[in-house]
């Protein structure tokens, strides 16, 4: 494998080095993006039944804040369930578009990488032929030998850079379906939380 890399040059660090932020990524995506850490299961009726009990004070809905990020834009309108619906509203809005943001976090980098490595890869193809045409204007093309390692450069760089680019763009693609999937979810949640609370708001 070492030898692999060093025959595809110096471009090889370059493409490691997204390799190795892409899996990292796409690891912490995972674990961040799971449904129970988003949008645990149950989670607004507790918070209803906790309402119409009379047992939301302020601890309660710190520790909603701080459980998931549902539970954050809950209590974000818990927390102005006492006011207007307008505000009410805005709070909620305002917390989702956090939220979002949240879940969307290293995903531009993600597709960053998805849309470089494979231009790495091009770029050691044109390297490694610019090697083959030096040796064929110093050498001519008796050598066979000669020829073949540039041409192997720009093989091994275009695969490697390829091998990267194309699993991060896949998982790009599929986190920005999961998290669309996620804030509609969310979306249906808040509303559902402005309609139990709307009784309780003043005019």
């Amino acid at each position: 494998m070492l030898e692999v890399m060093r025959s595809g040059g110096w471009l090889m660090l370059p493409i490691v080095i997204c390799s190795i932020l892409s899996l990292g990524i796409i690891l912490e995506r995972f674990f961040a993006l799971r449904r129970a850490v988003v949008v645990p299961s149950g989670l607004t009726v507790e918070v209803e039944r906790a309402l119409m009990q009379g047992r939301l004070d302020a601890d309660r809905i710190a520790a909603l804040r701080r459980g998931s990020v549902l539970g954050r834009v809950l209590a974000a309108g818990l927390a102005c369930a006492a006011k207007t619906p307008a505000r009410l509203r805005e709070a909620i809005e305002e917390a989702g578009r956090h939220a979002v943001h949240d879940l969307e976090r290293y995903l531009n980098a993600l597709g960053t990488i998805a849309a470089t490595t494979p231009l790495l890869g091009l770029l050691g193809t044109v390297i490694g032929m610019i090697k083959v045409f030096a040796a064929i204007t110093t050498a001519g093309v008796g050598d066979p030998q000669i020829l073949a390692g540039g041409i192997y450069e720009a093989l091994i760089t275009t695969a490697a850079g390829l091998s990267v680019g194309i699993p991060s763009l896949m998982f790009h693609r599929y986190f920005r379906g999961r998290i669309n999937e996620l804030t509609v979810e969310i979306e249906q949640q808040a509303l559902r939380l402005i309609e139990a609370l709307r009784g309780r708001l003043p005019e």
